[in-house]
């Protein structure tokens, strides 16, 4: 069996016969069909035994995105029960409407469409894992952990537009066009603006598993001058610009050290009760109780991570509590999609 002999599956968004774009959902693009490709003629080389099972996980994932595309495009006008709706009725629905009646309020196709990017993260996160056991080459493990990574950033990328949708002190335009970002990335569950963030996101992370940060001095500058070294110009000028606010140094701190502003406290207040000068990360996290779920370099430890900090943050925005109100990733965010606004 190979891929040729599977089910067709849905690729790039493209032009229907009226001259207009496909609402279909985008299983794989053209450089994740090469990759499938490739990892399929491995297997049935190598580990035949397993070919089958791929195939239902592929069939079964494109069959998940055909029911999702079966329901209303978000992005052409439609009436229902004599209602208007569109894209732009959606937007201004995004803008006006109140976090907690969102979910109930939002299009099937929304819905439905976030439990197709897990099962896409999901099935690469498999694939991976046969591919690390079948001893694939390191080349063809790193390309499917990119395409892991690419539905990790579109999952991500969806809940920081949401959460600077949610904040009210950005102008009203700023927020119209972060609804608009959220729109396209609905329609296809494809987010092309992903490329201008997510990079130096992974690096950021990359880096991060590197370090090992001195609970003493905590924010050390060695750590952060090294964290900034492995980067690009777009995280230094966001260092530069962001630093000195207090909010961004707390975000970082937690992102760096892998634990909340709370846990990161009571460190430093053990260390003054011990009267030490410091702790290693590891040693912090004995203290702490703290265990990994998953190894540095899974993609699930990174969700995992800004889920547990965007949960905090969020709970010490309602409860009005010291810490960051916001995660690293959506200030830098921010940061990028105004320095792109600036710009233009």
């Amino acid at each position: 069996m190979t891929y040729a002999s599977l089910s067709a599956t849905l690729s790039m968004p493209y032009t229907t016969e009226d001259g207009g774009t496909s609402s279909d959902i985008v299983v794989f693009d053209k450089d994740e069909h090469a990759v499938i490709e490739q990892i399929l003629k491995s297997l049935q080389a190598y580990a035949p035994g397993v070919l089958s099972n791929i195939a239902n996980y592929i069939t079964t994932l494109e069959q998940v995105a055909v029911a999702v595309s079966r329901y209303p495009s978000i992005q052409r006008s439609t009436v229902l029960a004599g209602e208007h709706r569109s894209a732009e009725t959606l937007i201004d629905t995004l803008c006006s409407s109140a976090p907690a009646s969102r979910l109930l309020t939002l299009p099937t196709k929304v819905i439905l469409g976030k439990s197709f990017l897990i099962a896409k993260f999901q099935t690469f996160s498999a694939l991976t894992k046969i591919a690390m056991n079948a001893f694939f080459e390191e080349k063809d493990i790193q390309a499917l952990r990119r395409i892991t990574l690419r539905a990790m950033f579109a999952l991500m990328a969806e809940d920081v537009y949401t959460m600077l949708l949610d904040n009210a002190e950005l102008q009203h335009e700023t927020r119209k066009d972060i609804a608009e970002l959220l729109t396209e990335l609905w329609e296809h569950r494809l987010d092309e603006h992903s490329s201008s963030f997510a990079p130096v996101l992974h690096k950021v992370w990359t880096a991060r598993n590197k370090l090992a940060p001195n609970f003493g001095s905590m924010l050390g500058v060695s750590e952060l001058f090294l964290l900034s070294m492995e980067l690009d110009e777009s995280w230094e000028r966001f260092m530069i610009a962001k630093l000195a606010d207090p909010e961004i140094g707390q975000a970082l701190e937690e992102f760096l050290f892998g634990i909340s502003y709370e846990k990161i406290n009571f460190i430093r207040n053990v260390l003054k009760e011990r009267k030490a000068s410091a702790l290693s990360r590891d040693e912090a996290y004995n203290l702490l109780g703290f265990k990994r779920e998953f190894p540095s370099d899974d993609p699930r430890g990174f969700y995992t991570s800004f889920i547990d900090r965007k949960s905090n943050a969020e709970s010490r925005r309602r409860l009005q509590v010291p810490g960051p109100k916001r995660t690293l990733e959506d200030l830098y965010i921010q940061f990028i999609f105004e320095e792109g606004l600036s710009d233009t």
